[in-house]
């Protein structure tokens, strides 16, 4: 960095630090106003809104990546797959994934959000059971698009939600809390598989890929009742929130963005393509598409890595727990660490430098078990780090309803297209190294890296443009209306970085 970068760092984190205690002072002088207790609050809204959305997306993930798992335990012979059909399986289940996800945003204006993911992962257990009965590469396709279709409803729902009820500097350690149970899936996925493959394989005739399949399926379906009941909708609907809690949380977030939510004005057509106009949605999807690829690659494929280290294949799926246990710790311990510095970028592109650094182990020391285990280790730690750091990162600099439905769906459903190229990179024929899959993986975790450096001097770049009169008089001749669909486009909206 040179001087003049320097200085202007140091500028913009003074202004930042001023402005973030004039807004404090604001919004406790709101509490005293509404007669919050703002610590009780924060504990109110964590312990009603952060666990049912983990659980949520624990269930989710579980029952995508469970074909892992049942592929070692004989899902492709039993099946007669041939060739890449497994991979062909993989990939379908992202087709409808992409595409529903900007309109299930859509829909949760018009369904209230705890309806709409409960039915969806209802649905979604219902058709995990389903993959336990298939007895031929159609029927497994055919699930696995019906996966795609209603999981397509969760992840970016669950953003959207999680972006109005706390601020930049609230939101991080929430973000990653409810990201990290994706590593309490994987680790539970494998010790599952592990205990079935144990216990079960063979009993009333089933075999024991078929038990994943049918007792996660039951245990995700059983659950959605009860999150019927416990997950949250939106702060200007929440049940467990008082009037005047609801009126504080939506002031509070207006004071800390600078922009009013907009959640009562209706949205058209047209707001929808004028946000997916905005480079602010397609940096940081490009930089989420780079990590959803080597992130797949590791869900999908890891237990047939391992397995190729010398271990069988419940052995493969007990030493495949471990690493996730241990991603969940540190993206846990990073989120914490990025809402204490209010900073994201740093710490994701710490995170990406570390999967890489695990990548390259992976791929190096093809001869050497322990080591290839070792760099299993830092691969999914720094993925499963960087990812809801950056999502975190995008999704807080979406201002009001319409923009964050549309830019976090726009994240989601499109950066998921690496979801179909990391389906296709780690190819039976490569085993037991998965040069390619590996080697593709590096690449474009560096890309990342380049494309999360570039967003943040972009954020920085368009918050000097607000400040410039002509920003400012174009801005002022909107109407009242126009200027909450603005969002993140007003001139009083800071993007962070």
């Amino acid at each position: 960095m040179s001087l003049e970068e320097a200085k202007e760092a140091n500028k913009d984190a003074n202004e930042s630090n001023a402005n973030s205690g004039s807004k404090q002072l604001r919004i406790d002088e709101l509490a005293e106003k509404y007669g919050v207790n703002q610590k009780k609050l924060m504990l109110k809204i964590d312990f009603c809104v952060i666990p049912p959305f983990c659980l949520l997306y624990f269930l989710s993930f579980l029952d995508r990546i469970n074909i892992s798992n049942a592929k070692l335990y004989g899902l492709s012979t039993s099946l007669n797959l041939e060739g890449n059909q497994f991979n062909t399986a993989l990939t379908v289940f992202f087709v409808p994934y992409i595409f529903f996800e900007i309109l299930s945003n859509y829909c949760i204006k018009l369904v209230k959000p705890h309806i709409w993911l409960s039915v969806c992962i209802f649905c979604f257990g219902v058709v995990t059971i389903g993959m336990g009965f298939t007895t031929n590469f159609g029927g497994l396709v055919a699930c696995r698009f019906l996966l795609g279709l209603f999981e397509s409803a969760t992840f970016p729902a669950i953003f959207y939600i999680l972006a109005n009820f706390y601020t930049r500097n609230e939101s991080q350690r929430r973000f990653s809390a409810f990201f990290s149970v994706v590593c309490l899936a994987g680790a539970c996925g494998g010790a599952l598989a592990y205990r079935i493959g144990v216990d079960l394989d063979g009993v009333h005739g089933i075999s024991s890929w078929q038990y994943i399949f049918i007792i996660e399926g039951t245990f995700t379906a059983g659950l959605a009742f009860l999150l019927f009941f416990t997950i949250t909708d939106f702060p200007e609907q929440a049940s467990f929130l008082s009037q005047n809690e609801r009126d504080f949380i939506k002031e509070k977030l207006a004071i800390a963005s600078g922009t009013d939510s907009g959640f009562e004005i209706h949205n058209t057509l047209k707001d929808v393509i004028n946000t997916l106009k905005s480079p602010i949605v397609w940096i940081p999807t490009f930089g989420y598409f780079c990590l959803i690829i080597p992130s797949y690659g590791y869900a999908y494929f890891a237990p047939t890595i391992i397995s190729q280290m010398g271990y069988t294949g419940m052995e493969a799926n007990r030493h495949s727990i471990y690493p996730w246990l241990v991603a969940f710790g540190y993206s846990n311990f990073f989120g914490y660490i990025s809402d204490r510095t209010s900073k994201r970028m740093p710490f994701a592109v710490f995170s990406s430098l570390l999967a890489i650094v695990g990548l390259a182990i992976t791929l190096g020391c093809k001869s050497n078990p322990q080591a290839r285990y070792a760099g299993c280790f830092l691969s999914v730690t720094g993925l499963y780090t960087a990812m809801p750091l950056l999502v975190c990162w995008a999704s807080l600099n979406f201002g009001g309803h319409a923009r964050k439905g549309v830019g976090s769906g726009a994240m989601i459903g499109f950066g998921n297209i690496g979801g179909i190229i990391s389906t296709w990179i780690f190819l039976s024929k490569d085993a037991p190294t998965y040069k390619p899959g590996l080697a593709t993986s590096i690449a474009f975790t560096a890309l990342s890296v380049f494309t999360m450096i570039g967003f943040q001097y972009y954020c920085r770049y368009q918050n000097n443009q607000k400040k410039s009169a002509a920003y400012l008089e174009k801005f002022d001749a909107l109407s009242d209306e126009d200027k909450v669909k603005a969002g993140d486009l007003s001139p009083h909206f800071v993007y962070g970085y």
